[in-house]
């Protein structure tokens, strides 16, 4: 029986597990929790989401939408729980965090292939072996990674969104509806007023955040503050401006006078749910790091959560990634150790269904040597990404920019993100059915 050891129970390493172990493959699946825990997570459940409970749109006029349907027809396991799990995001996958959690873990701990081993794991050997401990990658391993690279890596800091309890809401500032579109529910949003507005960003910018020395060991205390452009905190993002959120994460745009429901207000804070029942939200676009105490004052400045019941604080962790073309050969295994492979947000990707592809793709790429991915297609170019040499290599996620333009010149910006759409999944069932993949489907 074949065998592998994956390092790291987070989204990569999970749909690898189940990937390969659906294949006949023995796995040893090594998580540290609950016996180490990191800053961010707070349970002992695999692929707990820290962050954000979204895994983005599901429309093919958007690049992460199309990234959803390149994982489904490559055989995603995981894209298939989240949606078993779903909760009303209008044309967003939103899943409750805990029953996903639960629902991959069961799928884990049930398989017949795969044994769980509850500790930290730290040794590289010559075993063949799936690294994919994510950002938040432990010291000894990024250690025992730094010997084998004879490199430091890379770092940066990443930030979350508080959650706060629905029955703590004010209903009557807060409203219910889509951007765009009145009838969709799935979100609220909280309008701020010009004065409102001002008063937020100002208390964001003078309140007291963490510091570095919270979140650091001996060995990165020399590493200063580097942050994702995507996680940046909101209060980074209001020192840049005062009309910086109002054009970014609090734009009013789409929220226009509808037949005198409502007029457009200054901003806008929308909050999105956590769970099926609707018992809290995220405060989407809030990602922070300022102290749990300034939290509740700053976040209470916003209106309808003037008396918010704060089920999770914003915080900050520290984000590992590698400069993986220096040190990635084409098949994902690293340079001079053949049997060593990384995958998920630690090779480079950036996001819940980015870091989900990477450990699909890595186990395909193990199993049935699966030849590059077409060129027009998201994952093909997330693939050469992380194998493609560049001055400064940065984490990516999905998006349009990756692809070759059309041939056409389309000015409907829609219209050519569609037909970008179209010729992906042409190319990528065309790549199927030559490559003898037509059915990935288990």
């Amino acid at each position: 029986m074949k065998k592998i050891n994956i390092i790291g129970g987070g989204l990569a390493g999970c749909e690898a597990a189940l990937q390969l172990a659906n294949r006949g493959w023995q796995v040893n699946l090594f998580e540290m929790r609950p016996q180490v825990m990191t800053p961010a997570h707070r349970t002992n459940l695999l692929a707990e989401l820290v962050c954000s409970n979204s895994l983005k749109s599901v429309l093919p006029s958007t690049s992460s939408g199309l990234l959803k349907k390149e994982a489904q027809m490559l055989g995603c396991i995981l894209l298939k729980i989240a949606d078993l799990v779903s909760v009303p995001a209008g044309y967003a996958l939103a899943v409750d965090r805990e029953l996903f959690a639960q629902k991959v873990t069961e799928a884990i701990s049930t398989h017949q292939n795969i044994r769980i081993v509850n500790e930290e794991y730290w040794e590289i050997t010559n075993e063949l072996t799936l690294i994919a401990t994510g950002p938040l990658t432990s010291e000894k391993m990024t250690l025992a990674l730094s010997a084998v690279l004879k490199d430091s890596g890379l770092y940066f800091f990443d930030a979350i969104a508080p959650i706060v309890a629905a029955d703590s809401i004010n209903y009557d500032i807060a409203f219910s509806a889509g951007r765009y579109d009145s009838e969709n529910t799935d979100y609220l949003n909280c309008p701020f007023e010009k004065e409102d507005y001002y008063r937020f960003t100002e208390a964001l910018v003078e309140s007291e955040k963490h510091e570095a020395k919270e979140f650091e060991t001996e060995y990165f205390k020399n590493i200063g503050f580097k942050f994702y452009e995507n996680c940046t905190p909101i209060e980074e993002l209001a020192r840049r401006g005062k009309e910086t959120l109002r054009f970014g994460v609090l734009r009013p745009v789409g929220f226009e006078d509808r037949g005198g429901q409502f007029k457009r207000p200054f901003a806008v804070l929308q909050l999105r749910a956590e769970n099926k029942d609707k018992t809290s939200y995220n405060l989407v676009g809030c990602q922070t790091m300022l102290k749990y105490g300034a939290q509740k004052e700053v976040f209470r400045l916003i209106p309808g959560l003037e008396r918010a019941e704060f089920l999770r604080f914003g915080s900050i962790h520290r984000n590992t990634y590698l400069d993986s073309p220096r040190f990635l050969k084409e098949n994902l295994s690293v340079k001079g150790h053949e049997s060593l492979y990384i995958a998920g947000q630690l090779s480079g990707v950036e996001g819940y269904v980015e870091s989900i592809f990477s450990g699909l793709l890595t186990a395909l790429v193990i199993e049935s040597k699966l030849p590059m991915l077409p060129e027009t297609t998201i994952s093909g170019q997330l693939w050469r990404h992380l194998i493609t040499p560049v001055a400064n290599f940065q984490p990516m996620n999905a998006n349009f920019g990756l692809l070759p333009d059309l041939k056409e010149n389309i000015k409907d910006k829609r219209k050519k993100k569609l037909l970008y759409y179209d010729r992906a999944v042409q190319d990528l069932t065309s790549y199927l059915t030559k490559n003898g993949f037509s059915d990935y489907s288990l």
